[in-house]
């Protein structure tokens, strides 16, 4: 039997328990979240993607991930920095998306601060990576109890509130942390998940991106 928070898969595998063996969830677990991303647009994409998770679940989201690329230009910040009000009613009336105003707006607004920052730091990749929290703010354990105990961290306030001071929105805390987690910035699989060790792994050999002059 799985320990509290895993899972175990017909294949024999025990996983982190959250996607509920349901076969695209468990995919993305598998194969995406918590590896180490570098690429820009993917940066922007999780960023502005968890901040339309917020009140609703990841899964809702992930199942939506096409259609949001394709009314966000693929999450070219470049480009969505240019909508304008036309492209706000053309997303709101978008059924296969989160058609929420505020969200909507955001994401453009997030895609100037994201160009702002690229300017400043040489690449969105070479900001996050420079928050990477120390191995002192981590749980001794990764457990189901310490993940559920803890929603936010100090390096998640941390740059929740460095953004907000910038000007992006819909990046608090939990969604930050969330971010945090799907980027690999941290590696928050469980104690037991078959993923663990890969991601370790990974990220042992993962290369931070270094500040640039832009």
């Amino acid at each position: 039997m799985a320990a509290k928070g895993l899972i175990t898969g017909d294949d024999g595998l025990d996983r982190c328990a959250w996607h509920g063996n349901l076969e695209d969830y468990r995919r993305y677990h598998d194969e995406e979240w918590g590896r180490p991303v570098t690429d820009d647009h993917r940066l922007f994409e999780k960023i502005c993607l968890e901040g339309f998770q917020s009140g609703l679940s990841w899964l809702t989201i992930l199942r939506k991930r096409e259609a949001f690329r394709a009314a966000f230009a693929g999450f070219d910040f470049d480009r969505v920095a240019e909508f304008g009000a036309d492209d706000i009613e053309r997303c709101l009336a978008d059924t296969g998306i989160v058609r929420h105003r505020g969200k909507i707006v955001s994401t453009i607004n997030n895609a100037r601060r994201a160009k702002e920052l690229r300017a400043e730091f040489g690449s969105l990749a070479s900001y996050f990576w420079s928050h990477e929290p120390d191995q002192s703010e981590r749980p001794k354990i990764v457990s189901y109890e310490a993940l559920i105990a803890n929603p936010t961290t100090a390096t998640s306030t941390r740059i929740s509130k460095d953004l907000k001071k910038r000007g992006w929105t819909f990046v608090g805390p939990t969604t930050i942390y969330a971010f945090m987690q799907a980027i690999g910035l941290v590696n928050d699989h469980i104690e037991g998940c078959f993923c663990r060790a890969n991601i370790e792994d990974m990220r042992q050999q993962f290369k931070r991106p270094a500040r640039q002059s832009a």
